[in-house]
């Protein structure tokens, strides 16, 4: 019990406004709040990276109620990390380990943490762990899905009963069990896919995985077909013509059928910028159209510091 105590201290609120202007506010909003958890002696926060976008400000809440200033430190366009650090230091918290997350059972419970005005802790259960695609052109590998859902999920911890972080909380989703049922939980990114690029991203403020072809497409699974269901403002794929509606058949002549099939496709491009070819059904007609990716990190205002 003292151990997930000592953790739950190491748990801040994170509180961001996003720089006027910012293209992540079209779908993330200007406010963002959210939470992180102390990894590093030096005061080193990790969160969920897409608390971090453009931001303008930041600043953390401690769980004895101090507010510091902080900035950005790295994101990770890959994995959706984010690192970020306060400007003063933060005394009296210890950070926490990071644990294994492939070593822990379905049986054992976990809590996970939020930090800030709304602080609370809140057990749960692993229930299955699973590659995961998401519809804004996002995949990992091993990702932990728990239930019962917590709210507040941005950036929250989650811990196994040794107060070790298995994974930083993402999204809500209505299918934890996969196939196996419609239950809701939610879905935290694993550590395991930190530890390799931890010094990178406190290095660069990157990793050189993130640097990879983006269309500007948000799209989802339907009946063994791939549709776009929104296309980002002043994007390749609306350059290229993509519109809402449209069915991707194949990229560069292989057929797709899944979210992850396309996205693996497409990052196999060495250059962010190197031309695909898609073939589209477009109401009735098939189409192929050429679009020319970029490089996504190029495209958003960069926070102070990264």
């Amino acid at each position: 019990m003292e151990t997930l105590v000592q953790a739950a201290h190491a748990v801040v609120g994170v509180d961001v406004t996003a720089t006027e202007g910012a293209r992540s506010a079209e779908t993330l909003g200007r406010e963002r709040s959210g939470s992180g958890v102390v990894i590093g002696p030096d005061g080193l926060i990790l969160t969920i990276g897409y608390l971090l976008l453009e931001a303008d400000s930041i600043q953390v809440t401690t769980h004895d109620n101090r507010t510091l200033p902080a900035r950005a430190v790295a994101y990770d366009l890959a994995t959706g990390f984010g690192l970020l650090r306060p400007l003063l230091p933060l005394r009296g918290i210890t950070p926490v380990p990071l644990g294994s997350p492939g070593q822990t059972s379905t049986s054992e419970p976990l809590m996970a943490a939020v930090g800030g005005d709304g602080i609370g802790v809140a057990m749960t259960q692993l229930v299955s762990r699973r590659a995961f695609s998401g519809y804004w052109e996002y995949h990992i590998e091993g990702a932990l899905f728990t239930s019962p859902p917590m709210r507040n999920h941005s950036g929250a911890p989650l811990f196994n009963q040794r107060g070790e972080l298995l994974g930083i909380g993402s999204l809500f989703v209505g299918d934890a069990l996969g196939d196996n049922g419609r239950v809701p939980g939610n879905m935290f990114v694993p550590v395991d896919l930190l530890k390799p690029i931890l010094a990178e991203m406190q290095a660069t403020g990157s990793t050189l995985k993130s640097r990879r072809p983006w269309l500007g497409i948000s799209s989802t699974e339907q009946g063994g077909r791939v549709q776009i269901v929104r296309v980002s403002q002043d994007s390749p794929a609306a350059a290229a013509g993509l519109a809402p509606g449209d069915v991707v058949l194949a990229i560069d002549g292989t057929s797709v059928s899944t979210l992850e099939a396309l996205y693996k496709a497409l990052w196999a491009h060495p250059s962010p910028e190197e031309e695909v070819l898609l073939t589209v059904l477009q109401g009735a007609q098939i189409r192929q159209l050429t679009v020319k990716p970029v490089d996504r990190m190029t495209t958003m205002r960069r926070p102070a510091g990264i």
